[in-house]
């Protein structure tokens, strides 16, 4: 199947802010009003929140939000001190960063983009990026890594999510039923999949997803220059997912740019 992914899950996710998912529902007057406090969090992965002790001290720096539109970790960074810059390949996930930033007057902007291509950003231009969940939507995430490294300061720090390769490789109609069977191979595909199998996912409009090793995952921001200096897994509540009752499905990194 020929497909433009970029073209393809730009629409997809679109249509997720019009149909109201989770990852698309901006934060609360509430949530940023206790933001400019001190008191916020924000999560890489389903559930659990990042660590307080993962983050530099906000005020008067620069953070890049990459690939992490949807009105959420930017607006309480930018409320807890940070100048947030909220880069996706999403017009309406944008939108949701944009209307909370207006709402509440925050020093917040947005640029639409693709992740693996950075180079409206000079160099060494961020001290901290934050990068939710949302790599599993490129094939190839070596050059995520790498032009993170690049526009990111010496010193600064990249707080990253992503899946478990795991989570892909199972049969998703088993699944489903609470059977966890492995079906496909890791490095996993949605491009791979036959045209029926991806229709599961093309004709309801879904993104397409890509389950990268954790070799590219973790190797890879090694071998772009980065040091690891903080892990930890992360999983859904066991009755939304059936692999998460099992074991842990997600992982978190904090990566340090020496």
């Amino acid at each position: 199947m020929s497909i433009d992914i970029l073209a393809y899950n730009r629409e997809a996710w679109n249509r997720r802010v019009t149909q109201g998912n989770e990852w698309t529902v901006p934060v609360t007057a509430e949530a940023i009003a206790k933001a400019r406090e001190g008191d916020w969090s924000i999560v890489l992965t389903p559930l659990k929140p990042v660590p307080a002790d993962w983050f530099p001290s906000l005020q008067g720096k620069k953070v890049l939000g990459l690939a992490a539109g949807g009105g959420q970790q930017g607006p309480l960074l930018a409320a807890a001190g940070g100048e947030v810059t909220i880069f996706d390949n999403s017009p309406a996930q944008l939108a949701q960063d944009d209307l909370v930033a207006k709402r509440e007057g925050l020093p917040l902007r947005t640029v639409q983009g693709d992740m693996a291509d950075l180079s409206i950003f000079g160099d060494e231009t961020f001290d901290l990026i934050i990068h939710p969940c949302s790599n599993c939507f490129v094939p190839d995430i070596k050059p995520v890594w790498r032009e993170a490294h690049r526009v990111l300061k010496k010193g600064g720090v990249m707080l990253s999510g992503f899946c478990n390769p795991i989570t892909w490789v199972l049969d998703p109609d088993l699944e489903a039923k609470g059977v966890l069977q492995i079906k496909y191979r890791a490095p996993y595909s949605d491009l791979e999949l036959t045209e029926e199998e991806r229709r599961r996912y093309t004709d309801s409009g879904e993104p397409l997803g890509f389950g990268h090793t954790l070799e590219d995952q973790i190797g890879g921001q090694i071998a772009a220059g980065f040091s690891i200096t903080g892990f930890y897994e992360d999983a859904w509540a066991p009755e939304k997912h059936p692999l998460s009752a099992k074991m842990p499905c997600y992982v978190a990194t904090r990566a340090l740019k020496a």
